[in-house]
């Protein structure tokens, strides 16, 4: 079975969850997505801090610390050569370089909560699906974004899905064409009230990317 549907969620929230919010929430796919990983208790979470790491060839690996001060909206990044914080209260073109690696970064972590804050993409279900590395039985759930919002608009992401709402692995297709990299979502770990992916393999298993150093208060 296969169908498409426009996600329209103008009125939810934008990183948080109240309790008439978790009342009303929409009784669909990736909102069952994110209830898996506990977007209901995500009004519990103040602060949330990582370090990103990429396997960039065979030796070297390429780090970003973040931290992410929710009640105050500001992020603090550390990279190789610098050190700072700013406010996501800045208009969008005053915003640093640095938000670009935010936000590809929190997206590795974070896109179950990302189906529920992000506004303005269309949707596609299908059902038993085997996923492209492991090959395993799945719902797949495929998210393409508008081509108006956010650094990379038009992006594409299949969502390979078990019975549990909880993705076993993703496609990341850019400007929604036809071909793309998949990576498993491995080490799900709980961090407070929520649930977090820490760490994702390319398709000959070698660790790609992943997180340490998370906090979550």
């Amino acid at each position: 079975m296969k169908y498409r549907l426009l996600l329209i969620l103008a009125s939810f929230l934008a990183f948080g969850c109240s309790t008439d919010q978790k009342q009303s929430m929409p009784d669909t796919l990736p909102f069952q997505v994110a209830k898996a990983y506990g977007i209901e208790n995500f009004d519990q979470v103040k602060k949330i801090s990582y370090t990103w790491n990429v396997q960039r060839d065979s030796v070297n690996v390429f780090s970003r610390n973040w931290s992410w001060d929710i009640q105050n909206n500001e992020v603090g990044y550390s990279g190789p050569d610098t050190t700072y914080t700013y406010s996501l209260d800045m208009p969008s073109d005053s915003l640093p370089d640095a938000d670009k690696g935010f936000i590809n970064d929190k997206y590795w972590l974070m896109m179950p909560f990302q189906l529920a804050w992000d506004t303005g993409y269309e949707y596609e279900v299908a059902e038993n699906v085997p996923s492209p590395l492991q090959q395993t039985n799945s719902t797949k759930l495929t998210v393409v974004y508008n081509s108006a919002d956010g650094y990379t608009p038009g992006d594409a992401y299949d969502l390979y899905l078990d019975e549990n709402h909880r993705i076993l692995e993703w496609t990341f297709r850019r400007q929604n064409g036809a071909e793309g990299r998949t990576w498993t979502w491995e080490d799900v770990q709980d961090f407070g009230p929520i649930q977090l992916a820490t760490m994702h393999r390319d398709g000959e298993g070698n660790r790609f990317i992943w997180f340490s150093d998370v906090t979550v208060e």
